[in-house]
C-alpha cells in the first residue's frame, strides 16, 4: 500500500509494542495508546518459541532478548509417583532449534525500546472506552473521561484477553477456563537448568519451574513459579498458606528453599485463563492482535509468540495488499491455520493438566510419554511444542510463519 495511514494501536503490552514499532519503521503515523501513567509488564515468565524468535530476529531484537533470557532445550513433566508424562527435546527437529525463557519485564524493555526509536507517537494514562466509525469511515476513540481523538484509518485492539473493545470486530464470548495459576518471580538456584520442568498430582496439580534469565541487563537470574489453582479456591488457599507450603515440599523437595522464602500468600499473583477465539478478526476500521483475538490457557507456551506473528502478518499485510480492506482479509488469512490449531490443541490439551477429571489424568499418564516412541509422533510432538504447526498434518518453519508474505527484513 502506498498511501500513509494513521494508525492507532491501543495497549502497550506485546502485541501493541511490535505493532506499533513495525509499522511506524514501514512509514505509518502510528498513536499508541496505554492506560496506565506508565507502560510496564504483567506477569512473571513465558517462553519464546522458535516462532517468536523469528519474528524478533526481524524486528532486530532477538540477540538482544537472547542476552537477557535463558536457553531452553527440553521440557520435562513427571507425576507424584515419578511415573514420566513427558521428556521433549528440540533437537530431534533441526540442529540448533531451542527455546528462550523470559522473564516479561525483559520482553517489554527490549520492545519498548525499540519502540521508543521508532518514531510512533505515545500517549498513556489515558484508558480508551468506546471506539466510533465516522462519516468517511475513518474511526475516532473515545476515552473514559468522554474526550474524542482525531479519526484514524485504521484501529488495533491489542488490549488482550479481557478486551472491552473486540466487541466491535466479534460478537463471540470469552469462556473461562475453572483452573488458573498463582505463579511468582524467585532467584533461580539451578533446580531445573535449560528447561521447563513440572510436576504433578492428577490433573489437579501443576508444580511448575521456568528459568527465565534476567528481568534487566545485568540482573540476577531468576526463575518463574507456577501452581495450579482454581481462582474461585485463591482465599483458600492462601488462608492455608503454611500447608501449601509443606505440601509443595513434599511433591519436589528441592523446592523448600524456595517456597521456604516467600512471605505468605501475596509473594503470588493470581492469573486466570479464558478461551476466545475470534471468528475473523476485524471488522471494518478495527482489527484484533494477540489475546484480544486468541485469547487461551498457556498450557502450550504459544501466547506471546502467536501475539509477535499476529504484528509481523499485519504490518506486512498493509504492505502487500492496495487498500486496507485488502490488507486485513489478508492478515486474517496468513495467520488462520495457525492460530486454529494452536487454540484447539491448547483447548484440548489443557484438561489433561488442570482440571479435575481422574480418568483424563489417567489417560495421560499412561499414554503422553509412550507416543514418542515412534519416531514420526515424536516428531510431531515436537513440532507443536515448538510453535510449529498449521494443521494435524502440516507445519512450516520458524521464519515463514513470521514471515507469511515473504517480505524479508
Amino acid at each position: 500500500m502506498e498511501r500513509r495511514l494513521d494508525i492507532a494501536v491501543i495497549g502497550a503490552g506485546v502485541a501493541g509494542l511490535a505493532a506499533g514499532m513495525r509499522l511506524a519503521r514501514t512509514r505509518h503515523r502510528v498513536t499508541l495508546f496505554e492506560r496506565f501513567p506508565e507502560s510496564r509488564p504483567v506477569g512473571s515468565g513465558l517462553m519464546l518459541q522458535p516462532t517468536g524468535l523469528a519474528a524478533l530476529a526481524r524486528l532486530g531484537l532477538r540477540a538482544e532478548i537472547e542476552a537477557l533470557g535463558a536457553r531452553i532445550d527440553r521440557l520435562h513433566g513427571v507425576t507424584d509417583r515419578g511415573a514420566q508424562v513427558f521428556d521433549l527435546g528440540y533437537d530431534g527437529l533441526a540442529p540448533g532449534l531451542h527455546a528462550v525463557a523470559v522473564h516479561r519485564a525483559a520482553l517489554h524493555g527490549v520492545l519498548w525500546r525499540g519502540f521508543a526509536a521508532s518514531g510512533a507517537g505515545l500517549e498513556t494514562g489515558r484508558s480508551i472506552a468506546g471506539i466510533e466509525t465516522l462519516a468517511d469511515g475513518r474511526a475516532a476513540l473515545r476515552d473514559t473521561e468522554g474526550l474524542m481523538t482525531p479519526g484514524f484509518d485504521l484501529v488495533l485492539d491489542a488490549t488482550g484477553a479481557t478486551s472491552g473493545l473486540r466487541a466491535g470486530a466479534c460478537d463471540r464470548q470469552a469462556r473461562p477456563f475453572a483452573y488458573g495459576a498463582v505463579w511468582a518471580s524467585v532467584p533461580d538456584i539451578g533446580l531445573a537448568p535449560g528447561m521447563l520442568a513440572q510436576r504433578y498430582v492428577a490433573a489437579r496439580v501443576m508444580l511448575g519451574w521456568l528459568p527465565v534469565g534476567s528481568a534487566v541487563p545485568g540482573g540476577p537470574p531468576l526463575a518463574a513459579f507456577f501452581w495450579s489453582l482454581k481462582p474461585d479456591g485463591h482465599a483458600a488457599w492462601a488462608a492455608g498458606f503454611e500447608p501449601w507450603r509443606e505440601a509443595v515440599t513434599r511433591l519436589w523437595p528441592e523446592m523448600a528453599p524456595v517456597v521456604g522464602a516467600m512471605p505468605g500468600p501475596e509473594a503470588l499473583v493470581l492469573a486466570r485463563y479464558m478461551h476466545f477465539t475470534a471468528r475473523r478478526p476485524f471488522r471494518g476500521p478495527l482489527a484484533l492482535l494477540g489475546d484480544a483475538a486468541h485469547a487461551t490457557s498457556p498450557q502450550l507456551g504459544q501466547g506471546a509468540n502467536s501475539t509477535l506473528l499476529d504484528a509481523m502478518a499485519l504490518s506486512d499485510a498493509l504492505e502487500e495488499a492496495p487498500d486496507i480492506a485488502a490488507a486485513l482479509t489478508a492478515y486474517a488469512a496468513a495467520r488462520r491455520a495457525h492460530v486454529r490449531f494452536y487454540q484447539m490443541a491448547s483447548a484440548l490439551m489443557t484438561p489433561f493438566f488442570q482440571s479435575d477429571s481422574g480418568m483424563l489424568s489417567v489417560l495421560r499418564d499412561l499414554v503422553f510419554d509412550r507416543l514418542k516412541i515412534l519416531p514420526p509422533l515424536r516428531r510431531e510432538m515436537v513440532r507443536t511444542l515448538a510453535g510449529l504447526k498449521t494443521g494435524l498434518f502440516s507445519s512450516a518453519t520458524p521464519e515463514r510463519l513470521a514471515d507469511p508474505f515473504g517480505r524479508g527484513g
